[in-house]
């Protein structure tokens, strides 16, 4: 798993964050601590049961973003997450949006060809 420094906005673009996150292909979505996505202007717009990494069910709410990567930017659906998120995970929906996958003999990101 490989980090990467990404960009998020609302569906707009009006204002982007910079965020520090692990590319990690075994989560479905991108969870962001919730403040930054509520501080973006992003509202949930569903919430679902969700197993999260360490085996617990628990309710999630779900938000659409953009996420940018090196120049690059495609919409994506986030998980509104804990506030003590050491280094949030970058899923699989973003990394298939912006057409990059990991590397798994270094772990760095490359374009999918």
């Amino acid at each position: 798993m490989a980090s990467i420094l990404i960009k998020v906005s609302d569906l707009a673009g009006t204002r982007f964050e910079k965020v520090e996150a692990l590319a990690n292909t075994g989560e479905s979505y991108t969870i962001l601590p919730a403040s930054i996505l509520r501080g973006l202007g992003i509202a949930p717009y569903r919430t679902l049961p969700l197993t999260l990494a360490d085996g617990i069910v628990s309710e999630c709410e779900l938000g659409h973003s953009m996420v940018r990567i090196d120049g690059n930017t495609a919409p994506t659906i986030d998980v509104f997450g804990a506030e003590d998120m050491r280094v949030p995970p970058l899923g699989a929906h973003a990394l298939e949006g912006l057409a990059l996958k990991v590397n798994p003999a270094d772990g760095r990101l490359e374009t999918i060809v």
